[in-house]
């Protein structure tokens, strides 16, 4: 999954070592808030040091996160993780096209494809069409295949 948003608040590293093998841990808790119309907040996880110096998440910085989330239950409680395994920066200056909503029952209007050449011929009826006919001596249902 993946959240898009600005980090809000980076929560000081927890460490220790395992109990079980012996070896040394680091996790570290940051709090992304996204741009919609109603904000939503997240907190998630990085586990690893090599994963927070590579990642060096910082305070304001616009990020994409991918992450996965998982449950746990501890003494009769479930308790959600959410822990991210990739964070790109976004350049917050390539500001995006606002989307324009499309009336229902409408076509959406076409898109021009980068590089693509334009073109004014209308495109052949076997192209437009979204099945392709029925033959004759077909069955009676209306399924494509």
């Amino acid at each position: 999954m993946e959240i898009e948003g600005k980090i809000i608040a980076v929560i000081p590293a927890r460490e220790g070592v395992s109990a079980r093998t012996g070896t040394a841990w680091k996790t570290q808790d940051y709090v992304i808030e996204t741009h919609e119309q109603y904000p939503r907040r997240c907190c998630f996880n990085v586990f690893g040091a090599d994963k927070i110096q590579l990642f060096n998440i910082q305070v304001g910085e616009e990020l994409r996160v991918s992450f996965d989330i998982d449950a746990h239950e501890y003494q009769g409680r479930w308790f959600n993780s959410i822990r991210a395994w990739k964070v790109e920066r976004i350049d917050p200056n390539a500001a995006q096209a606002p989307v324009q909503p499309v009336p229902f029952g409408q076509p959406m209007p076409a898109q021009p494809v980068a590089g693509a050449a334009p073109t004014s011929q209308p495109a052949p009826a076997s192209e437009a069409a979204p099945f392709p006919p029925q033959q004759e001596g077909g069955s009676d249902d209306d399924l494509p295949f």
